[in-house]
């Protein structure tokens, strides 16, 4: 059957790209009132957020695409007759796909017959996009749903994400970091080394500066090649920056020369979604296994 490719927000695919492969995407919403939501990346651009927590110091707050989004949504695909499959969100750090599998029971009772599968991708931001690709290439090169939907939880589990943020104020504020963390790294003043495995964020260590923290991240992303006897040319790579593009420049030459990497990195602007939790500083890298490599 045909089908297609959504995902949330948080997935942070240029917009071009959500385009160009006809990707059907639901909004997270970002406020910094708690009383106005507003859609990321439609009602407000991401570098006016970055900039409105920079010149500002907002700490906004995000809330996740509601049952009914998803269902408005869905429902023209499902009334065409075609199969759905939806990558969201790692669900340790939202509920979107809940709320995108709550909207799939709903359609099902109006529509029994159809086909819809929610995946709870245990990724965000670049590594969610890049797994959010993979499927588009499966679509594209006509797997069927049911071989689509094993292929992508085949290689779910290969993805990564290596980064380091400004400083843990918004980490500590969403929750992501205890106080201990926090007030230590921030007495030192050093750079946190951040690692997601299975949608939960692990410090990976610490450096002195940016520049020796995206060094250490680079050697830790090469030691889990080296453990796992994976080629790197055998994954989708991509850089996610925040405000900090001219080091995110270097960074996505970097990690070429370092897995000696035939393309050239691609550098994704993380998203309000993300942004939130991070500040507007992040940078860092993810990457997942090509489905057919």
């Amino acid at each position: 059957m045909l089908y297609e490719i959504y995902t949330d927000s948080a997935c942070d695919i240029p917009e071009k790209l959500i385009k160009e492969h006809g990707i059907h995407q639901v909004y997270f919403y970002v406020s910094f009132d708690d009383e106005n939501y507003m859609k990321e990346k439609l009602d407000i651009n991401t570098i006016d957020y970055y900039n409105k927590m920079i010149d500002e110091g907002a700490f906004p707050k995000t809330s996740t695409p509601n049952v009914q989004d998803y269902l408005d949504a869905f429902t023209p695909t499902v009334a065409e007759g075609k199969g759905i499959i939806c990558i969201c969100l790692s669900g340790k750090l939202s509920g979107s796909h809940q709320a995108a599998r709550t909207a799939k029971n709903t359609l099902l009772e109006t529509y029994p017959e159809a086909r819809i599968e929610v995946i709870e991708s245990r990724m965000c931001t670049v590594e969610q996009g890049l797994l959010v690709l993979e499927a588009v290439r499966m679509r594209d090169a006509g797997l069927s749903f049911d071989q689509a939907l094993t292929e992508i939880n085949r290689i779910l589990p290969t993805g990564r994400i290596f980064f380091t943020v400004g400083n843990l104020e918004y980490l500590k504020r969403g929750g992501r970091i205890g106080n201990v963390a926090y007030y230590a790294a921030s007495a030192l003043g050093i750079k946190p080394l951040i690692v997601m495995i299975d949608g939960e964020i692990f410090s990976s260590g610490i450096a002195r500066n940016k520049k020796k923290a995206l060094k250490k991240l680079l050697v830790n992303a090469a030691d889990y090649f080296k453990k796992a006897g994976e080629d790197p040319n055998t994954y989708s790579f991509g850089v996610g920056k925040g405000v900090d593009s001219v080091e995110a420049d270097e960074l996505a030459l970097q990690m070429k020369a370092t897995f000696e990497l035939k393309e050239d990195v691609p550098i994704w602007q993380i998203g309000s979604t993300v942004g939130t939790h991070t500040g507007p500083y992040p940078l860092g890298f993810g990457f997942v296994k090509k489905h057919d490599l």
